[in-house]
């Protein structure tokens, strides 16, 4: 086993199991690294729908409670469903609009009947896994590794600069905040020994939320105003099956699925595991299922988060125990409302010092990817464009609000874009390969 970790340099395997203590900080930090992107759907939807603080206090716990719940079954696996390895679940920004639209209308009860139907798409499509994973050879694996990478980054830059729409976006305390942590993080990562460097990115985050609080950057509101213990009712909001609104989520379940399949992929090269047809049903099985869990709570669908990704580049902890670990604290957090609060108030510079750092890895991941394919013109092509029009929607989402609001869904995520451009260019473009030139041999008499 040693002499397997040497040559994968890897600290912990995809099956070790690291000491309680280790597994609890390596859970923190996926756990921090996910928070903000678990909470801010719910955040985003309950503004849009005009829900009251109650009902946002409420959906906000059931789902982080579904978050863990899905991690749980996604790392630990159980019988068919779940891929087994370090991948950590939420909720995702590809169900926004579909739920907005659905419960405008219908209300949460809507929103939970098209989430539950809506899975059972995904489910059909996982056992269409093994055609679709010869569309992903290494060259469209790679392109599609770096652009969870680079379209991420914009995240990171505005959590550096203080958070999207926030009046001090930009500031010199916000972006030295986020330098301190990220200086941190890499001089642990980089010159720590054993736990030290393992739990860079905690340590980091630690150090920049103590030098926020006396700084006033700390907001103690959520933890004060959140009870101690609360369960989530099943079907709380109660539950209506309409067609359309299930027609709404289905190209969502499409998107996410191929973001899955991606990101998935991204853990295996990352974990040194190779992600088999089997792992891979199994993993957009488990989508599947931690949306039904999702719905039943009263929260939304869940699926992969490929900013955790990072974390197993920078960690070199590729354990799924610690995953679990992490899928455990999320069902804790969700149970017990203030130390969900406690965490939700990290401050934004904090989140972007070790995103940038973790988002990048992502990247870098990717591009060690695309180092191992031959860079042919037809190759340099495909990588070109599939980049080029996934960070160009990520940068500039507006730029597909004419399209039918079905494609918009499907290429409001650059990581869907340039997964979709990849691979329809990788089958469009035949590899031409030079004709061998025979050359007689004339006589001479």
């Amino acid at each position: 086993m040693e002499e397997m970790k040497r040559q994968t340099n890897l600290i912990y395997g995809v099956e070790d199991n690291p000491a309680f203590l280790k597994k609890l900080l390596f859970g923190l930090q996926h756990v921090f690294a996910a928070f903000s992107g678990i909470v801010v759907v719910p955040l985003v939807i309950a503004g849009a729908l005009g829900f009251d603080s109650q009902m946002t206090t409420t959906l906000i716990s059931a789902s982080i409670l579904a978050a863990g719940v899905a991690t749980i079954i996604q790392a630990r696996g159980i019988g068919p469903v779940g891929s087994r390895v370090a991948c950590i679940m939420g909720t995702d920004f590809t169900f926004v609009s579909p739920a907005i639209s659905v419960g405008s209308t219908l209300g949460m009860a809507g929103i939970v009947g098209a989430t539950i139907l809506g899975s059972l798409f995904e489910v059909v499509l996982s056992f269409f896994i093994k055609p679709l994973m010869k569309l992903f050879p290494p060259l469209v694996t790679g392109t599609v590794v770096c652009l969870i990478g680079l379209t991420l980054l914009p995240v990171s830059i505005d959590w550096a600069a203080g958070g999207s729409g926030a009046s001090d976006y930009g500031s010199l305390l916000n972006i030295s905040i986020a330098m301190i942590v990220l200086c941190v993080t890499l001089l642990l990562n980089r010159y720590g020994k054993g736990i030290i460097s393992s739990a860079a990115i905690l340590i980091g985050m630690a150090v920049g939320y103590v030098i926020c609080i006396p700084l006033g950057l700390v907001d103690f509101t959520a933890v004060t105003e959140a009870s101690w213990f609360a369960i989530p009712n099943i079907l709380e909001y109660g539950i209506t099956f309409d067609a359309k609104a299930v027609l709404a989520f289905i190209p969502a379940y499409f998107v996410t699925t191929i973001e899955t399949v991606g990101c998935l992929k991204a853990i295996g090269e990352t974990s040194d595991v190779e992600m088999t047809d089997k792992k891979m049903s199994s993993g957009i099985l488990a989508d599947a299922v931690g949306s039904i869990c999702g719905g039943l709570v009263g929260s939304f669908s869940n699926t992969s988060f490929s900013q955790n990704v990072g974390l197993i580049s920078l960690t070199k902890v590729a354990s799924k125990h610690v995953a679990l670990m992490a899928g455990i604290l999320l069902v804790c957090l969700g149970l017990f409302p203030k130390l969900a609060g406690l965490i939700n108030g990290i401050p934004q510079p904090v989140l972007g010092g070790v995103g940038l750092v973790m988002f990048g890895m992502v990247a870098a991941a990717g591009i060690k990817t695309l180092s191992r394919v031959e860079l042919t013109d037809r190759n340099l092509l495909i990588i070109a464009a599939s980049l080029a029009l996934g960070l160009g929607v990520t940068f500039r989402p507006e730029v597909i609000s004419g399209l039918p609001e079905a494609l918009q869904m499907i290429f409001a995520s650059g990581i869907s874009t340039g997964t979709i451009v990849a691979l329809v260019l990788n089958l469009v473009l035949k590899d031409m390969k030079p004709k061998k030139v025979q050359i007689k041999k004339v006589e001479v008499a």
